[in-house]
């Protein structure tokens, strides 16, 4: 990457450089340049080390890719890997890895790299989701070309997470420095970051394939909802990722200069319980809590009743998917029951959210209604991703919590006693197992039992499901309607 910026990024950066930290000044536009505006910014580059979405929103697929990918309905599709063939016992894959692919600092990208990338998620990676590489056995380079990874069991799972950032291709010569500068194969490089301002990205000359249309990205960080909006009203940005409220939206419905791009995604919004730390390890308060909250009323709220109702860590994209959302009706009375029965009184709880706009938001309502209910609450917001990460996500210090949580198929988190909600259930551990190693029809059916045993556990409150909102200047098209993987994927965007 160094040494290969462009002129036009080069020019982006020093209009960039003069703008005053957390400023709306507007960035360099034209036919090669596009500007999109996030809300929550990557603490750092590295996400091997750090959970959360912010930093595969900004770089999978973009800057890093992997073997395969998601398409835009969600389907396993090629990517470094041209083919794969999988063995009659479900354990050995083999991946016909595309020619000539380089790494940004022009280190040639082989099997070697698939080995040392899936190995080094078993070693050195510390975030939650490399679990998902314990099933791997060893991986063999059999040629420059052709990479063979061997599971210890067969794994319905184990493909699809390859689509994720578990699944992202590293060169040796590349890891020096992955908070910093990120080295990876994808049709854009990391140009310059200003931190709580902007990431530039500039296209990767060497790119393996179609070249993107646009040479010059900017990401462009604006926490606050309604700076976020007259940055695009004002020609400070191009795009906004996804809108934080609904009340947003008829300002840019009424105006042709704009283009409302509406869509799902397979993020539950969900009100988290801490299993471990009582009264909340005991069903009973868990169930009252959930009874006490109008989970409609909380999506009204948050997004004028866009999004979707599930009662399940499972979106309507899964093919384990069915409707829970009806099975604990807003019902103060049962509620105070349940509580009586547990024999808690003069409960009061910490709220500790992220201080995203939805957070804020469904918190107060959850306040209120809890407060129906004789339960007090205390709103925490903590910023995001940092302090929430560092405090709720590792330390698990807080009775409640709201995020979204954007990981395609995150059911297997409730299997994982160590994860931050605290939860820990031997069958539910067993089903999950049973469903990573079964048929295809077997795991259906586990994940239901699943769902279910979640949903009668109250292990979490699952509030709604997030839509997806994207809006853009009439100019720029090609978006994915639905979110349905970590990445914004700017591969696709194009002038119209």
């Amino acid at each position: 990457m160094k040494g290969r910026i462009h002129a036009t990024a080069l020019a982006l950066l020093l209009v960039v450089s003069g703008c005053s930290a957390g400023s709306s000044a507007q960035v360099v536009s034209g036919p090669d340049t596009l500007s999109v505006g996030f809300t929550a910014e990557p603490a750092s580059f590295d996400f091997t080390h750090s959970d959360g979405s912010a930093i595969p929103q900004a770089l999978l697929y973009n800057v890093y890719e992997g073997l395969v990918k998601l398409d835009a309905s969600g389907r396993v599709v090629p990517l470094l890997a041209e083919s794969w063939t999988i063995s009659p016992d479900r354990r050995t894959y083999d991946f016909r890895l595309r020619p000539g692919v380089k790494f940004g600092n022009g280190a040639p990208f082989t099997a070697a790299d698939v080995k040392f990338s899936l190995l080094r998620v078993k070693t050195d990676w510390t975030i939650s989701v490399k679990s998902a590489m314990d099933v791997v056995d060893h991986v063999d380079a059999v040629s420059p070309e052709h990479a063979r990874v061997v599971l210890s069991k067969p794994s319905n799972g184990w493909l699809f997470s390859l689509t994720s950032r578990i699944g992202v291709m590293f060169s040796p010569t590349g890891v020096g420095d992955l908070a910093g500068r990120p080295v990876g194969t994808g049709p854009y490089e990391v140009a310059s970051r200003r931190r709580g301002d902007s990431i530039v990205l500039a296209r990767n000359p060497g790119y393996w394939g179609r070249k993107p249309a646009y040479r010059t990205v900017v990401l462009k960080y604006i926490a606050d909802p309604t700076a976020l909006d007259n940055a695009l009203l004002s020609n400070g940005i191009d795009v906004i990722s996804s809108l934080t409220s609904a009340d947003s939206i008829p300002q840019f419905q009424g105006d042709d200069r704009f283009t409302v791009v509406p869509g799902t995604t397979n993020s539950e919004v969900t009100l988290a319980f801490n299993n471990r730390r009582a009264p909340l390890d005991d069903p009973r308060v868990r169930r009252a809590l959930t009874y006490a909250i109008d989970r409609k009323a909380v999506l009204d709220l948050v997004f004028d009743g866009r999004g979707t109702l599930i009662g399940s860590m499972v979106p309507p994209t899964d093919p384990w998917y069915e409707d829970l959302s009806k099975v604990y009706p807003y019902d103060p009375a049962k509620a105070r029951q349940l509580l009586a029965q547990a024999g808690v009184g003069n409960l009061n709880l910490r709220l500790r959210i992220p201080n995203l706009p939805y957070a804020v938001s469904a918190a107060q309502v959850v306040q209120s209604e809890l407060a129906g209910v004789g339960v007090g609450t205390t709103i925490d917001p903590l910023d995001f991703p940092a302090v929430w990460l560092k405090q709720v996500f590792t330390d698990h210090d807080y009775d409640l919590s709201i995020v979204q949580h954007v990981e395609a198929r995150d059911i297997t988190t409730f299997g994982k006693p160590s994860y931050y909600w605290g939860y820990d259930s031997e069958r539910v551990q067993r089903l999950l197992a049973e469903a990573d190693s079964g048929t295809e029809q077997q795991q259906v059916a586990d994940l239901k039992q699943v769902a279910r045993q979640l949903n009668t556990d109250a292990a979490a409150d699952w509030l709604f499901l997030y839509p997806n909102v994207i809006v853009a200047k009439d100019k720029v098209t090609g978006f994915a309607k639905n979110q349905v993987s970590e990445s914004f994927d700017l591969t696709g965007l194009r002038p119209r």
